[in-house]
C-alpha cells in the first residue's frame, strides 16, 4: 500500500491513506467501508510503536495500511459502540493480538471485550506519545475523544469519532441526549483548546475547532 505524504485530510473510499508529520509523531487517515468511515494510526517516531483509532471496516486494507506505515502496532481505540466503527476489529486483533480500549458504557456492544476501559482523563501511551481520553456523552453513552499534543508547537490533535463533525455535533436520538453531547462538546473541547486544533472525525474531511466555533449557537438553536 502506498501512503500519501501530501495531507489534506479530504478522502474517499478506495483512495490512498495520507499521512501528516508533526513533531515526534505521523497521522495517517484511511476512508473505509461504505459510510465513508474514517480509520486513523498514530505512530511515535522515535519507538515506532503506534495505535489504531476505529478498526472500522475492511479489514484486508487495513492490515496492508500496518504494513506500511506501523512498525509495532501497540493497540486499538474503539471510539463508539456503532458497528460502523469495529467491524474490522476483531479481524485486526486476530491478525495483530494487541490490546484493545473502549469507553466501559460502549464496552458490551463491541465484538471483542476490551483489555482496558477508559473514560475522561485517563491516558493511553503510544512509545513517547500520550493521547487523553475526553468522554463526550450523546451521541452514544460512551463515546470518547482522543486528544494529542504536537511538543513543537503546541497544536492539539482531536480524534473525535462520530461526536464532532465539519457543521455540527454527531446524531442522537433525543433532545436530551443533543443537550448532552452538545454540553460537553462546548465545555470539554471549544471552551479548553484553541482555534487552531485540528479536528479528525469519525467521516469525512478534517476541520478545526476555529472553523467550527463561530456556529456554536446555530447548533443549539437548530438541536437534534
Amino acid at each position: 500500500m502506498t501512503i500519501d505524504d501530501h495531507y489534506t485530510g479530504e478522502l474517499k473510499q478506495g483512495s490512498a491513506p495520507q499521512r501528516r508529520t508533526i513533531a515526534g509523531a505521523t497521522i495517517t487517515k484511511i476512508s473505509v467501508g461504505p459510510m465513508d468511515n474514517n480509520s486513523y494510526l498514530v505512530v511515535c517516531s522515535e519507538t515506532g510503536k503506534s495505535l489504531l483509532i476505529d478498526a472500522a471496516n475492511e479489514a484486508d486494507r487495513l492490515a496492508l495500511l500496518l504494513e506500511a506505515g506501523a512498525p509495532t502496532l501497540a493497540s486499538i481505540v474503539t471510539t463508539h459502540q456503532h458497528p460502523d466503527h469495529w467491524l474490522a476489529l476483531a479481524d485486526v486483533v486476530k491478525l495483530t493480538g494487541v490490546p484493545t480500549l473502549a469507553h466501559p458504557l460502549d464496552a458490551e456492544k463491541l465484538p471483542v471485550t476490551p483489555d482496558r476501559t477508559v473514560t475522561d482523563g485517563d491516558l493511553v501511551e503510544v512509545g513517547r506519545l500520550t493521547l487523553e481520553v475526553i468522554h463526550l456523552a450523546g451521541h452514544t453513552p460512551g463515546s470518547i475523544a482522543l486528544a494529542l499534543t504536537d511538543p513543537a508547537s503546541g497544536q492539539v490533535h482531536l480524534f473525535t469519532g462520530d461526536s464532532l463533525f465539519p457543521g455540527g455535533v454527531g446524531k442522537t436520538a433525543d433532545p436530551e441526549q443533543f443537550a448532552s453531547l452538545l454540553r460537553d462538546v462546548t465545555t470539554k473541547l471549544f471552551e479548553r483548546f484553541p482555534d487552531d486544533t485540528a479536528v479528525y472525525p469519525g467521516h469525512g474531511k478534517d476541520t478545526t475547532l476555529g472553523a467550527e466555533r463561530p456556529f456554536l449557537a446555530e447548533w443549539q438553536e437548530r438541536g437534534w
